[in-house]
């Protein structure tokens, strides 16, 4: 009888993993509907970090009364990582989605398993086995799939080029972040760890908007709030939770193979809310680089 419960667990937790990658996956469209008003990218991710923080203080100061107190080596380790993977990597991603379709955004930035891998053998000499130089050619065939159908749509062959470059920084970025959280996630528990990076991340976001943009700035119109706060609670707070309960259930390795419906499920809401076209060639460039990421998932 206790298969059953455990069954229903891990079921549960793939329902966990999926709607944590919808919510991932709706960053980009809220961005692409928050532009039309004026709102810039450092402005628009400023709202998100600022509205999205005081539920990360709170879970930071519940886990750090659970916890050991952090060692200036901690500390140093959190800063340095929070602004890689939610300073660097919102950014660039941000600014990236002013140039390409949320579809094709969703799908270079899934690129970072690849750079993992690419990073862990540049850094640490891990040997990257023919399993995962086939998973990465997939990936990569698949974006320039994705490419040609952005390019035959808009024409702009510049513009869609700069956005790759923008959004494929933001996955570099966010592959650094998980190639160095392995060690500190394991000492201070994903839950915290995720929290104060986040925090991290809103101060630097903070200082950054300070000093290029007039405080005034953040008077946006009522439309542009309520989609900085729907960014805030379904594309950052609740997936971040949702991901970790998910990882509780199953592994963070099935949880991340589960996240891989995120290109699908973007490329889906691009074409429903934002009326992106969708044509076979992207189809098939989504499919390839899916494909790629289970592959090199696979033990």
């Amino acid at each position: 009888m206790a298969a059953l419960p455990a069954a229903a667990d891990a079921r549960l937790g793939i329902w966990l993993a999926v709607i944590a990658s919808a919510g991932f996956s709706l960053k980009a469209i809220l961005a692409k509907l928050a532009y039309p008003y004026g709102v810039d990218p450092v402005t628009l991710v400023a709202l998100r970090m600022l509205l999205s923080a005081p539920v990360f203080i709170v879970v930071a100061w519940r886990e750090a009364a659970r916890g050991e107190p952090l060692t200036a080596r901690d500390w140093s380790t959190v800063v340095v990582l929070g602004l890689f993977g939610y300073y660097g990597a919102s950014m660039l991603d941000f600014y990236g989605l002013l140039y390409i379709s949320a579809g094709l955004e969703r799908l270079v930035l899934f690129t970072y398993p690849t750079l993992t891998l690419l990073i862990g053998w540049l850094a640490q000499g891990r040997r990257i086995t023919p399993r995962e130089i086939v998973a990465s050619l997939l990936c990569y065939g698949g974006i320039a799939l994705a490419v040609v159908h952005d390019i035959e749509v808009s024409g702009e062959a510049a513009t869609i080029a700069l956005g790759c470059v923008l959004v494929f920084g933001s996955a570099l970025s966010f592959a650094i972040y998980l190639t160095g959280a392995a060690a500190p996630i394991r000492k201070l528990g994903a839950t915290r760890f995720s929290a104060l990076a986040t925090l991290v991340s809103t101060v630097a976001v903070g200082l950054h908007f300070a000093a290029v943009r007039p405080l005034d700035a953040l008077a946006q119109p009522a439309p542009v709030w309520w989609l900085a706060l729907a960014m805030a609670l379904f594309a950052t707070v609740l997936p971040v939770f949702l991901q970790s309960a998910a990882i509780r259930r199953m592994g963070a390795q099935t949880a991340a193979l589960v996240g891989s419906t995120g290109p699908v499920i973007t490329v889906f809401l691009a074409w429903w809310l934002l009326a992106e076209p969708v044509s076979g060639m992207q189809m098939a460039g989504t499919v390839l680089v899916i494909a790629g990421v289970l592959w090199v998932g696979r033990r």
